[in-house]
C-alpha cells in the first residue's frame, strides 16, 4: 500500500488533515513507471473535490525482482498521537520533483524517506520570516486544483524552516548544514590532533596497606608506570604498614599512548640491596581508566592485590591510595584534606570504576590470529636480487609476525619467513581479571628483522565496544574478522619518516595489511583442580577457519569524479599533478602490488587481496564478456596547474571532469557499516540540532525549547526507524557473535534512547531548557559510541595528490560513508555527493603550521557498492552532463563507467562577499596584533580584501565582487546546491611571505535570474563565521555571501551596486545599505585608573605610558602619566566619546585598549593592547526601582536564622566509625541538661565524659578545625543533594518512560539506585545503633568558626572586579599551542578601569540625584587614586600536596612573600621532608598602593648545596581587594568578642565600620533602638547587646548589633553586597616551568589596613599545635589459649615458650619484649610486665608525631605523622633459630573495641566485626582493662585465633608522669609483683633433678611402671632363652 496524506499547514496550531490517497502497488511492480491523477478521501472514506497528481517508478534490485524482503520499503508511521505534527520537520520526505531529470535516469530512492528536508536556504533559516516564491515553472498539464501557491517543491524543501524549531543559525552550523541532496558537509577542523604529545602529571599517594597475607613481613610498595619504578621506604614487620608518601609521575607524550599506559602497585616483602624481595600481590590499571574518573582521579579508595602467579588465591590484600591524572588545563579538586577521621570501610572504596563489581573474577583472553594479507615490501629488492642470484629463488620481502599487547603483558605469535600472506593459526591466550582495567589492546603485525623488528601496522581493539555490561550484556568477543591497517606509505625505505604512524600513533596514510584475528573471553573457575594458576602469556595453535567465515566474497565498484580541483599550494604548482584512488591495495600502483612468490593465481591487476573462484568473476552471465574487458583506471590524467593568485593553483578542469573507478573483492559485510551509517547519520541531524539549540541560547533568539523539542521529536523518531531496519539480513554469511549481539544491543539502546527522547521532550520547559540539552548531550556521546563498529569490513579509501610519480597529500575517507545501499538511511553520509575534500600532508608533515595551509581542495564525487547495485552510480552528480568513455571499448559496452564527464550546461554568476569585520584574531606579529586581510576563494576564482595594520579586529566593510563565475549544472540545482565559499585570513608582514591566520567555510545565498531581489531572503544578513586554525579557533568573521544568476539581460539586471562612496579609499566598494547594520548613537565613558607591571619594551623601562581607547574608528586618549615609577595611576579619572555602534548588541565591535609609551623626540611605540570583545558587561542599565529592594513602604523586619542567641542547641550524635551520616537532634535546654547527668551517673564518679572544651584550650586551630568539619558538612550535603537530585530526574523519565514499555526498558539507572539504597539502608541500620545508646560523641561545642574556601577568594566574588576591572596587556605573537596555554607569557602588564557605556540620549533622573557630579558621569562615589600607604599583613596556614623536589621524592618547604621591592624570605624555618608543611606563620610588610600591589607568596624548597628550587607560586592583587565594595581588607568574623580566641582583628570596631558604610552609600542609618534593635535605611535587624571582658564582667554594647548588620549587608537596598568574612582561601601553586598544572596548594588569608588609620593589634597566633606529651603505660598481666608451637625433645609434647612484644610508633624503634614465659603447654602466660611508651600526640589531627633521621647521611631530622596504633605481638622464643610468629593485635588508641571481661568472651569476633563494635578512645576514658584477641592467618587466607592478652592501657599525660613514675618491666618505682608461674617453667638443663622429677612424679608415674614391668618381663624371657640349651643338655644326658 501506498499512502499519500495531505495537510493543511499551519504555524501555530496542529496541521490539519486535508485528505488522504491510497493505492496497492501491485501495478506500479508490473509497469515500473504510473502517472495518475485522482481524488482524495477524507476521514470518513468518502471522496473530496481535491484532487492529487503523482508519478511513481518502481526499480528493482538485480535479480530481486519480486522477491521483496518486508524490511525493504516501511511505511511512514502514521501520526497517532497527533503530537508529533507541529515541532518536526523530519516526516516531510525530501524528494524532488523529477521536473528536470533526463529520461532514462530513475528518481533517486523511490522509498519516502525520512532525510530531513535539507534545512531549506541559509537566510530563510534566519528567523523564519520566508514567503515562498511564486510557482515559478508552469506545471504543463496537470490539473491545478492543488494550486495553494506555496505548495511547490520548494516549499516542500522549506516546510521544515518555517517552523520555530528547524531554524538553523550560523557559526557552528552555518557551512555544515547539509543543504540538499547532492552535495555534503565540509570537515571544518583541519589538523589531525591524535599524535600530538602533551604534558602529562600522574600524581599517586600510597597512604597504607591492610590485610597483607603474610607472617611477619617487612612490606614495599612499589610503584610502576609504563617503565618508571618507584618504591614507598620499607615498614618492618606488619601487616598494615602506613606510609603516606607521595609520587609524581611527568610524561609528554601523545594522549592515547597515555592512557594505555598502564599503572602498576604491587607489594614487595622484605626487598633490599641485595635481594629483590618476594611479590605479595599486584594491582593493575591504565591511566585512560583513571582519566575518565570525575575530576581524574581516585582519592582514598583501596586497591584490591591479587597473585599472578596464583590465580586460585584469593585477595592479597588491600592498599589505600590517591592516583590522579593531571593533562594539561585540567585542574583536579583535591578533596579536603583535613583530618582522616573517617575510618574506612574498605568494601565500600576499593579502587574500582563505577559499576565493576568489587569481586573481580580471573578469565582467559584468547586471541586467534589465522592469517594476514597485503603486507608491504619490507626489505629492498636489491637484496632479494642477490639473494634470487645466490639461491636461485624469488622470496617475498617480508617476515611477519603478530606482537599482541594487553594489561601489560606481551605475547607474539611465530615468525613467517618471507610471506607477503602469512598464515599462523595461532593462539595467544592472556589471564586477567575480569572486567580488565584496561581498556584497549594493541595488535601489532611486525616484521622480524635481524638488527631490529619494526611495526608493519597495528589496531587497536577498544573492549569496550566489543562487550557489553548491562543484565543482558555480553563478554568481549569479536571475529572472526579482518582488521584493517593503516600507516605510512608502502614503498620501503630503509629510514621511514612516517614509522610512527605504523606503531598506532597519528592517522594512517596509506593502507598497510589485514590481519584476519578474533577474540574470545573464558571466565575460570579458579577451584577445577587443572587449571594453570600462573599468568604468563601463552601461546598455542588452533585450527584453520574455512574461507566463508568472515562472509562471501563479492565484487564491489567504486567510482569517483574530481569536479573541482583548486587551492593547489603553490610550491608543488610547477609540476604536473594527477589525483589517485585506492581502496585497500586495489587502485594502487606504485607500490601496491606486493606479488607473492608462490602465487597460486596471477589475477588481472595481479593484486593479491583474494582468490576469488570462476564463479565471482563471471558473476553475471549476460555482462560477462563485457565486464572482461574492465580494467581500473585509478589515477586521474595528469595536468599542469594554472595560477589562482599568489598562493595558490588550480587545475583548469573546466567543463570536462576526470573520473576513476575500481573494482575491487571484499567480503561483503555492508550490514555493519549499515547500521553504523544509520546511527551516524541520527547522531549527525541530534548534533546540528543542538548546535543550533546552543546557538539559540547563546544569541538569546526566542524559543530555545521549541528547537529542543523538535530535535527530541526526530531523535525518537530516527530511533524508531532504526530499530525496524537494523533488524534485516540477520542470518547473512560470515555473522559473528559481536554482529548478533551487537545488533540486539544497539537495537535496546536505540529504542530505550527513543523512549526517553520522547520522555524528556515532554518535560522540555523554557527554564528547563539547560539541563535538559545536557541529557541529550549524553545521547549524542552514546551514539557516537554505538555508531564506530569495531569489526572493519571495506576498508578506507584513499585520495593522493601525486605529482611527478611522489605522493604529496592526501584524503582519507572512511568507506562507509561513501556506501550505497537501497535504503536511503542506510546509504553512507557523502555516498552519491559532491563533498569539499582537503587534502593534508602526511604524518607529522601535517603538524603545526605545514598542516594548517590547504595543499589542495577537491570537489569530489564518490560512490561505492556492489557491482551489481552499479546502475545508479551517476544519480547524484550534478545534473547537465554527458558520459566520456574510454577510446579503445568497442561498441555496445554500455555499461563501462565513463572516463570524464563534460558539461553541456553552464551558469554564469556574479558572486558578492560582503566583508564587514572580523574579531578576536590571532596575533601574528610579535607586537601582539596583526594586519589581517582576507582572502575569499570561490570555486577557481580569488579576491583580497585590503589590509589593516595594527588590529585584531578589523572591520574591512568591504564588498568583494566576483564577476562571471562559471558553475556546471543545472540551473535549479546549483540553487539548492551552491559550492562553498572559503575565506582565508593572514597577516601582512613588510617582508616574507603573508602568515596564515585562519579559515572559515560559507555558504551562499543564491538568486536565480527570475526571482525577486527583495526579503525575506534578500539582502542577505551578516552572520558570524568561526575561524579556524587547526583544530583551535582563531576569531570570528562577520560576513554576508551572494551569489547572483546573470541571465540573458547581463549584469543590467542585477540589483545596482552603490559605487565607492568615500573617495579616500580609493576605489573599495562598501557593504551595501540594507546589509550592513542599523547604527545608533552611543557613549562610551571610560574610567581611567592605573597601569601596573608593565615589563621592559626592547631592553627599556616604560616611562611616560598613555592608554588610547579605540571603538569603531572613534576613540579617546587617557592623560599621560609623568613618572610611571612614581605614581602609575592617571591624574584624570573619566572621559567619553559618542560613537555610532549597530543596535544588535551581537553585531557591537570589540574595544580596543592599548598602550603606548611616549618617547623622546614624539616618538610613540606600542607597549600591549587588549582587545574588549563583548561590551555587554559594561552597558549601563538604569536601576528597577519597582523591585523589593526600593519598597519604601514601612520597615522590613530581617529574618536572623543565624543568630546564636535564637539558634536552638544542635547536638551532633557522631556514628561509628565508618558512617558518614551526622544526624541533627534540635534539643532544648533542660533536655540537654538532663543528658548530661544521666551520663555523669552512668559513670559513677568517673571523670565527666562531657569534656566541654575550656575556653583557654581553644586557640585559632579549633576554630579552623571546627570549620573544616563544617565544610566537608556542606560539600557532603551539596554531593547528596546533586546526587539526589540526578537520581530522581532518572528515576522520573524511568517511570514515565515505563509508562510507554516497561518490559524494554534498560536503564542502568535503577541498578544504581538500588545501590545506593542499599548504603542508605545499612546507614539507617547504622544510625539505629548509634541512637541505642551506644557510645553518644559529646553535645557538639559552639565553636566559633571562620569560612574556609576550597579555592581562591577571587572566584568567589567575581575576581573584585565590582567597579575596577583589570585588562590584560597582550604584546608578542600568539603560541600555537593546543589551547593558547601560552598566552601568559605575552602579557606585558595590566591596564585598571573601566567601561561604561549607554544609548543617547540618557533619562534626567539620574543626573538629577544629589551629589552628581557631572566630571565623574557614570561613575559616582569612586575613591581617589592617590597613593595610599597599607600594612599587608600575610597570614599562611598550611600547604598541601607539594609537588616533590627532591630524589626522596619529598621536599623541604619553607615560604617567600614579595610585594613590590620587599621579599620575606623564611628560610630558616624550612620544614623538613615534607609535601603537607603546617608553616603557621604572620607576615607583616608595609606597601604603597598602587606602585606595589601584586603580592607573590612562593613555596621554594630548601637544598643544602645549590640554589633553593620554586616549587609554585601563587599572585594576588591587593589593590582589587582594597578599593572592592565587597571589603576584603580584614574579615568581619561572625561573633564579636574582645578577647579569647576569637578576638576581634580590625582597627575599626563594627559600629565604625557601619557608621562609614552607611555614609558612603548615601543610606539613612544606622539608628539604634531599644530592645536589641537596629534600623539601617527601612531594614530592623535584632541581635544580643552585652559583652563579657576578659575579667567576666558583662558590659553593654551595640557592636553585636553592628556586626550582625555587616553579616547581613546583601540585605541592605540599593548598595547591598556580601561583606567578605573571615576566612581562610585555599589558593593553587603554580609554576611557570610547568604552566597550568598545580603543583600543590597553599591555604593563607591576607588583612590590610590603612596607615592613616589607628594601627590594627598583634597579628593573632597561628603558629602550629605543639604536639602534646604524654606516656602509655601498657602492663600485660597474662596471656591465654596462645597456640603452641614447639614439640619436646624427649616427651613430644607441643608448648610454647611465649613472650610479648609490643610497640607504639612505627618502624618497631620503640619495641619492648616481656620476660619469657617458658614452656608454657596450655598456652597460658603470666607476666606482670609493663611497657611504658612516651609520645607526641597532636589531639586535633589524632596522630602521633615523630622526629627522625631518616637514615644516617640525613641532614635534619624529618617529623613524621602516623596515626597512634599500639601493636601487641605474641611470639615463641626460640634460643638457636629464629623466635616464631604467633599472632599480633593493633588497636588505634582513638577507637578500639573495649576488652573483654574474661578470657572466654574474649574472641576472634571483636576483630571480625570491628565495624559493628562500641569502641572506645584511650585519650577520652585514660584507663582500660581487658582482654584481646590476638590473630594470625593461616595458608588459606583466613584469620584465626593464636592467643589471648589481659592488657591494662594507661594513659597519663607528661606531667602527671613526672609525679607519679612508675618503672619498665617489674621495676622500681611502683614495681609489678612476679608473676605465679608453675614450676615446668624452668628450663630443665637449668635444674635437671627438678624437672626430671616433674616427668617423672606427675605425668609419666604409670607409664614409667609399666615399662619397667615390661623389662623385668623380657629379662626374665631372655635369661630363660639363655639358660634353657644347657639345661636341656643337662638333662638329657642326665649329667
Amino acid at each position: 500500500m501506498l499512502e499519500i496524506q495531505i495537510y493543511n499547514y499551519s504555524k501555530v496550531f496542529s496541521n490539519r488533515l486535508v485528505g488522504t490517497f491510497c493505492m496497492v502497488l501491485q501495478k506500479v511492480a508490473e509497469e515500473g513507471h504510473l502517472e495518475l491523477t485522482d481524488t482524495l478521501i477524507d476521514d470518513n472514506n468518502t471522496s473530496i473535490k481535491t484532487n492529487v497528481t503523482i508519478e511513481i517508478r518502481y526499480q528493482s534490485m538485480d535479480g530481486a525482482v519480486g522477491v521483496w524482503s518486508d524490511g525493504e520499503f516501511l511505511d511512514v508511521p502514521d501520526d497517532r498521537d497527533g503530537m508529533f505534527t507541529f515541532e518536526t520537520d523530519s516526516l516531510l520526505s525530501g524528494q524532488s520533483h523529477g521536473s528536470g531529470t533526463s529520461p532514462g535516469r530513475s528518481l533517486q530512492g523511490s522509498i519516502p524517506t525520512f532525510r530531513k528536508a535539507g534545512k531549506g536556504v541559509f537566510s530563510a533559516m534566519k528567523l523564519g520570516k520566508i514567503k515562498i516564491s511564486k510557482d515559478d515553472h508552469k506545471k504543463g498539464d496537470e490539473p491545478a486544483i492543488l494550486d495553494m501557491e506555496d505548495l511547490d517543491r520548494k516549499a516542500m524543501r522549506l516546510a521544515g524552516s518555517l517552523d520555530p524549531d528547524t531554524i538553523s543559525l550560523a557559526s557552528v552550523t552555518a557551512v555544515t548544514t547539509n543543504v540538499s541532496n547532492k552535495r555534503s558537509k565540509p570537515d571544518i577542523k583541519m589538523e589531525p590532533s591524535s599524535g600530538r604529545p602533551v604534558d602529562y602529571q600522574i600524581s599517586i599517594t600510597v597512604v597504607e596497606a591492610r590485610q597483607l597475607i603474610g607472617l611477619n613481613m617487612d612490606p614495599v610498595v612499589c610503584v610502576e608506570i609504563g617503565d618508571d619504578k618507584k618504591y614507598t621506604s620499607m615498614k618492618e614487620s606488619t601487616n598494615c604498614p602506613y606510609y603516606n608518601e607521595y609520587f609524581v609521575f611527568d610524561f609528554h607524550v601523545p594522549p592515547h599512548v597515555m592512557f594505555d599506559k598502564i599503572i602498576k602497585l604491587s607489594v614487595i616483602h622484605s626487598k633490599n640491596l641485595l635481594r629483590s624481595g618476594t611479590l605479595v600481590g599486584t594491582f593493575k590499571m591504565d591511566v585512560g581508566t583513571v582519566y575518565s574518573q570525575p575530576e581524574h582521579q581516585f582519592y582514598h579508595k583501596w586497591a584490591i592485590l591479587s597473585d599472578p602467579d596464583d590465580i586460585t588465591a584469593g585477595c592479597k590484600g588491600y592498599i589505600k591510595c590517591d592516583i590522579a591524572v593531571v593533562g594539561k588545563g585540567d585542574n583536579i579538586k583535591t578533596p579536603h584534606k583535613a583530618n582522616e577521621t573517617d575510618e574506612d570501610d574498605i568494601e565500600g572504596n576499593l579502587l574500582l570504576p563505577e559499576g565493576i563489581p568489587a569481586e573481580r573474577q580471573w578469565a582467559r583472553f584468547y586471541v586467534k590470529i589465522y592469517r594476514a594479507e597485503g603486507l608491504p615490501k619490507m626489505n629492498t629488492s636489491i637484496m632479494a636480487n642477490v639473494k634470487k642470484a645466490f639461491i636461485g629463488e624469488n622470496r617475498d620481502l617480508v617476515d611477519p609476525y603478530v606482537q599482541v599487547q594487553f594489561a601489560g603483558q606481551k605475547g607474539k605469535t611465530s615468525v613467517q619467513k618471507s610471506s607477503y600472506e602469512p598464515i599462523w593459526n595461532e593462539q595467544i591466550v592472556f589471564t586477567e581479571l575480569f572486567p580488565p582495567l584496561c581498556k584497549r589492546m594493541k595488535v601489532q603485525i611486525r616484521d622480524s628483522d635481524k638488527v631490529n623488528d619494526v611495526a608493519i601496522g597495528t589496531h587497536f581493539v577498544d573492549l569496550r565496544k566489543i562487550s557489553n555490561d548491562g543484565d543482558k550484556g555480553f563478554l568481549p568477543t569479536m571475529g572472526p574478522a579482518w582488521a584493517n591497517m593503516y600507516g605510512s606509505t608502502r614503498q620501503y625505505t630503509l629510514m621511514d619518516e612516517h614509522q610512527d604512524l605504523n606503531e598506532g600513533l597519528g592517522e594512517g596514510v596509506s593502507f598497510r595489511a589485514r590481519l584476519l584475528l578474533s577474540i574470545a573471553v573464558e571466565i575460570l573457575d579458579t577451584t577445577a583442580p587443572e587449571i594453570i594458576s600462573s599468568t604468563e602469556v601463552q601461546v598455542e595453535g588452533v585450527s584453520n577457519i574455512s574461507e566463508s567465515a568472515t562472509g562471501k566474497i563479492d565484487e564491489f565498484f567504486l567510482f569517483g569524479s574530481f569536479l573541482e580541483a583548486t587551492m593547489i599550494d603553490r610550491k608543488i604548482g610547477d609540476k604536473t599533478i594527477s589525483f589517485e584512488i585506492t581502496i585497500g591495495n586495489y587502485g594502487n600502483q606504485i607500490d601496491g602490488v606486493s606479488k607473492p612468490s608462490s602465487a597460486k593465481k596471477k589475477k588481472k591487476d595481479g593484486e593479491n587481496e583474494e582468490e576469488e573462484s570462476e564463479l565471482i568473476q563471471n558473476s553475471s552471465e549476460d555482462e560477462a564478456d563485457e565486464e572482461s574487458d574492465l580494467v581500473s583506471v585509478s589515477c586521474t590524467p595528469p595536468m599542469k596547474p594554472v595560477i589562482t593568485d599568489r598562493n595558490y593553483f588550480h587545475l583548469p578542469y573546466f567543463e570536462k571532469k576526470p573520473c576513476v573507478y575500481i573494482k575491487s573483492w571484499w567480503q561483503d559485510q555492508r550490514r555493519r557499516l549499515y547500521n553504523s551509517n544509520m546511527m551516524d547519520k541520527i547522531a549527525d541531524k541530534l548534533e546540528e540540532g543542538l548546535n543550533d539549540v546552543q546557538e539559540i541560547i547563546k544569541t538569546e533568539k526566542a524559543f530555545p525549547e521549541r528547537r529542543l523539542r523538535g530535535v527530541l521529536e526526530e531523535l525518537s523518531v530516527g530511533c524508531s526507524r532504526f530499530v525496524t531496519l537494523a533488524n534485516k539480513d540477520v542470518n547473512q554469511a560470515g555473522r559473528t557473535k559481536l554482529d548478533r549481539e551487537r545488533l540486539k544491543s544497539c537495537m535496546r539502546e536505540m529504542d530505550s534512547m527513543g523512549q526517553q527522547a520522547k520522555q524528556i521532550r515532554t518535560q522540555v520547559k523554557k527554564n528547563t531548557v539547560k539541563d535538559k540539552l545536557k541529557l541529550v548531550q549524553n545521547f549524542l556521546q552514546k551514539l557516537r559510541f554505538l555508531a564506530d563498529e569495531p569489526q572493519h569490513s571495506i576498508p578506507d579509501v584513499f585520495v593522493w595528490m601525486m605529482s611527478n610519480n611522489k605522493r604529496i597529500a592526501y584524503a582519507r575517507i572512511p568507506s562507509k560513508d561513501i556506501l550505497y545501499s537501497i535504503v536511503d538511511e542506510e546509504t553512507g553520509k557523502d555516498c552519491g555527493k559532491v563533498k569539499a575534500v582537503f587534502l593534508k600532508l602526511p604524518g607529522k608533515k601535517g603538524f603545526g603550521p605545514a598542516g594548517w595551509t590547504v595543499q589542495a581542495k577537491l570537489e569530489l564525487y564518490l560512490w561505492l557498492g556492489l557491482n551489481k547495485q552499479r546502475k545508479d552510480f551517476l544519480n547524484g552528480l550534478p545534473n547537465g552532463f554527458e558520459e566520456i568513455k574510454a577510446a579503445k571499448t568497442g561498441p555496445g559496452l554500455q555499461s563501462v563507467p565513463p572516463v570524464s564527464l563534460v558539461y553541456n550546461m553552464k551558469q554564469v554568476f556574479q558572486l558578492r562577499a560582503h566583508m564587514y569585520q572580523a574579531r578576536s584574531l590571532f596575533a601574528a606579529d610579535s607586537s601582539g596584533l596583526s594586519d589581517p586581510f582576507a582572502r575569499v576563494f570561490f570555486s577557481t576564482h580569488s579576491q583580497v580584501t585590503e589590509v589593516l595594520s595594527e588590529t585584531l579586529c578589523p572591520t574591512w566593510d568591504q564588498l568583494l565582487v566576483f564577476d562571471d563565475v562559471e558553475l556546471f549544472g543545472e540551473a535549479s540545482e546549483l540553487r539548492d546546491d551552491p559550492p562553498i565559499i572559503v575565506v582565508e585570513i593572514y597577516d601582512q608582514d613588510t617582508v616574507g611571505k603573508a602568515e596564515f591566520i585562519g579559515r572559515t567555510f560559507a555558504k551562499p545565498t543564491i538568486k536565480m535570474c527570475d526571482e525577486h531581489y527583495g526579503p525575506p531572503r534578500f539582502p542577505p544578513q551578516l552572520e558570524y563565521y568561526q575561524v579556524y586554525r587547526g583544530n583551535c579557533t582563531a576569531g570570528e568573521l562577520l560576513a554576508a555571501f551572494e551569489l547572483l544568476q546573470i541571465g540573458q539581460g547581463g549584469r543590467a539586471d542585477l540589483p545596482p551596486l552603490e559605487g565607492p562612496t568615500d573617495s579616500e579609499r580609493g576605489p573599495i566598494l562598501p557593504v551595501p545599505l540594507g546589509i550592513r547594520p542599523v547604527l545608533s548613537r552611543y557613549r562610551i565613558e571610560v574610567l581611567f585608573w592605573g597601569l601596573r607591571d608593565l615589563k621592559r619594551i626592547n631592553l627599556a623601562q616604560v616611562d611616560r605610558p598613555r592608554v588610547d581607547i579605540e571603538c569603531a574608528g572613534r576613540g579617546v586618549q587617557s592623560v599621560l602619566i609623568q613618572n610611571y615609577k612614581k605614581n602609575p595611576n592617571f591624574s584624570i579619572l573619566v572621559k567619553w566619546f559618542e560613537v555610532d555602534l549597530p543596535e544588535n548588541e551581537l553585531l557591537h565591535p570589540p574595544l580596543n585598549i592599548r598602550v603606548v609609551d611616549c618617547r623622546a623626540f614624539g616618538r610613540y611605540i606600542l607597549v600591549g593592547s587588549h582587545a574588549v570583545t563583548s561590551l555587554r558587561r559594561f552597558i549601563y542599565s538604569t536601576p528597577d526601582k519597582s523591585s523589593n529592594n526600593w519598597a519604601t513602604a514601612g520597615d522590613i523586619i530581617v529574618n536572623m536564622d543565624s543568630d546564636p542567641s535564637v539558634r536552638k542547641m544542635d547536638t551532633v550524635v557522631k556514628l561509628d566509625a565508618t558512617s558518614d551520616a551526622v544526624v541533627k537532634v534540635d534539643m532544648t535546654e533542660e533536655e540537654s541538661d538532663k543528658e548530661k547527668k544521666k551520663k555523669k551517673k552512668k559513670k559513677k564518679g568517673g571523670v565527666d565524659e562531657d569534656d566541654e572544651p575550656d575556653e583557654r584550650v581553644l586557640d585559632w586551630w579549633s576554630k579552623y578545625f571546627a570549620s573544616i568539619e563544617t565544610l566537608k558538612e556542606t560539600l557532603r550535603a551539596q554531593e547528596a543533594a546533586q546526587a539526589e537530585a540526578e537520581e530522581r530526574e532518572d528515576l522520573e523519565i524511568a517511570a514515565e518512560a515505563a509508562d510507554i514499555k516497561p518490559d524494554d526498558l534498560l536503564l542502568k539507572g535503577s541498578k544504581t539506585n538500588q545501590k545506593s539504597k542499599e548504603k542508605k539502608s545499612s546507614k539507617d541500620k547504622k544510625k539505629g545503633l548509634a541512637a541505642d545508646g551506644s557510645e553518644k560523641r559529646p553535645v557538639k561545642a559552639k565553636v566559633d568558626e571562620l569560612l574556609v574556601y576550597n579555592k581562591e577568594l577571587e572566584s568567589e566574588y567575581g575576581n573584585f572586579e565590582d567597579w575596577l576591572h583589570t585588562f590584560n596587556l597582550y604584546r608578542g605573537k600568539a603560541g600555537d599551542d593546543d589551547e593558547h596555554a601560552l598566552d601568559d607569557d605575552r602579557i606585558v602588564g595590566r591596564f585598571k578601569g573601566s567601561l561604561c557605556m549607554y544609548k543617547l540620549p540618557l533619562s534626567e533622573e539620574i543626573t538629577r540625584e544629589a551629589g552628581f557630579d557631572p566630571n565623574m558621569g557614570m561613575f559616582q562615589s569612586i575613591p581617589h587614586n592617590d597613593p595610599i600607604n597599607v600594612l599587608v599583613r600575610v597570614y599562611v596556614v598550611r600547604a598541601t600536596d607539594l609537588h616533590p623536589a627532591d630524589i626522596n621524592g619529598k621536599a623541604d618547604p619553607y615560604v617567600v612573600i614579595k610585594l613590590g621591592k620587599s621579599e620575606v624570605k623564611d628560610k630558616e624555618n624550612y620544614i623538613s621532608k615534607q609535601l603537607n608543611p603546617v608553616f603557621g606563620k604572620s607576615f607583616d610588610i608595609e606597601a604603597t598602593f598602587p606602585m606595589e600591589s601584586m603580592l607573590t607568596v612562593s613555596v621554594y624548597d630548601w637544598d643544602l648545596v645549590g640554589t633553593d628550587d620554586l616549587i609554585g607560586e601563587t599572585k594576588i592583587d591587593l589593590e582589587n581587594r582594597f578599593y572592592s565594595k565587597y571589603r576584603a581588607t580584614c574579615g568581619i568574623s561572625s561573633n564579636y568578642s574582645v578577647h579569647g580566641y576569637n578576638v576581634w582583628r580590625d582597627p575599626m570596631k563594627p559600629g565604625q565600620i557601619l557608621t562609614k558604610l552607611c555614609k558612603e552609600g548615601k543610606i539613612d542609618g544606622p539608628h539604634y533602638g531599644p530592645g536589641g534593635k537596629v534600623k539601617v535605611a527601612n531594614r530592623i535587624f535584632t541581635g544580643p547587646t552585652d559583652i563579657e571582658d576578659e575579667n567576666g564582667l558583662k558590659k553593654q554594647t551595640e557592636e553585636h548589633l553592628a556586626l550582625t548588620v555587616l553579616n547581613h549587608w546583601e540585605e541592605i537596598p540599593r548598595v547591598g553586597c556580601k561583606l567578605v568574612p573571615e576566612h581562610v582561601e585555599t589558593r593553587p601553586l603554580l609554576n611557570p616551568d610547568k604552566p597550568g598544572i598545580e603543583q600543590g596548594r597553599i591555604e593563607m588569608w591576607v588583612d590590610m589596613f590603612p596607615m592613616d588609620m589607628p594601627a590594627p593589634g598583634p597579628a593573632i597566633d597561628i603558629s602550629p599545635r605543639k604536639p602534646k606529651r604524654y606516656e602509655l603505660r601498657v602492663i600485660i598481666w597474662n596471656t591465654d589459649e596462645v597456640i603452641l608451637e614447639d614439640d619436646d625433645y624427649f616427651t613430644g609434647e607441643k608448648s610454647s615458650d611465649i613472650f610479648v612484644r609490643g610497640w607504639l610508633k612505627g618502624q618497631q624503634e620503640d619495641k619492648q619484649d616481656t620476660d619469657v614465659h617458658y614452656h608454657s603447654l596450655t598456652g597460658e602466660g603470666n607476666f606482670n610486665w609493663r611497657f611504658v611508651y612516651p609520645f607526641d600526640y597532636l589531639m586535633a589531627e589524632e596522630k602521633i608525631v615523630i622526629s627522625k633521621k631518616e637514615s644516617m647521611f640525613s641532614w635534619d631530622e624529618t617529623e613524621y605523622k602516623i596515626p597512634p596504633r599500639l601493636t601487641m605481638q605474641v611470639w615463641d622464643a626460640d634460643h638457636f633459630s629464629a623466635d616464631d610468629f604467633l599472632g599480633a593485635i593493633e588497636l588505634d588508641l582513638n577507637r578500639f573495641p573495649r576488652g573483654a571481661k574474661t578470657a572466654k568472651q574474649c574472641s576472634l569476633d571483636m576483630i571480625r566485626n570491628e565495624q559493628e563494635l562500641p569502641t572506645i578512645s584511650i585519650f577520652k576514658q585514660k584507663r582500660v582493662k581487658g582482654w584481646w584477641p590476638f590473630v594470625a592467618r593461616d595458608e588459606n587466607d583466613e584469620m584465626e585465633l593464636t592467643g589471648k592478652v589481659e592488657a591494662e592501657l594507661h594513659l597519663v599525660t607528661a606531667e602527671e608522669a613526672e609525679k607519679s613514675p612508675v618503672g619498665l618491666g617489674r621495676n622500681e618505682p611502683d614495681p609489678l609483683e612476679k608473676p605465679n608461674r608453675p614450676d615446668t617453667t624452668f628450663l630443665w638443663f637449668l635444674s635437671p633433678l627438678k624437672a626430671i622429677r616433674y616427668l617423672v612424679c606427675n605425668r609419666y608415674k604409670w607409664l614409667i611402671i609399666k615399662i619397667v614391668l615390661a623389662l623385668l618381663l623380657l629379662i626374665m624371657l631372655g635369661l630363660f632363652l639363655y639358660s634353657m640349651p644347657g639345661y636341656l643338655v643337662k638333662k638329657l644326658l642326665g649329667a
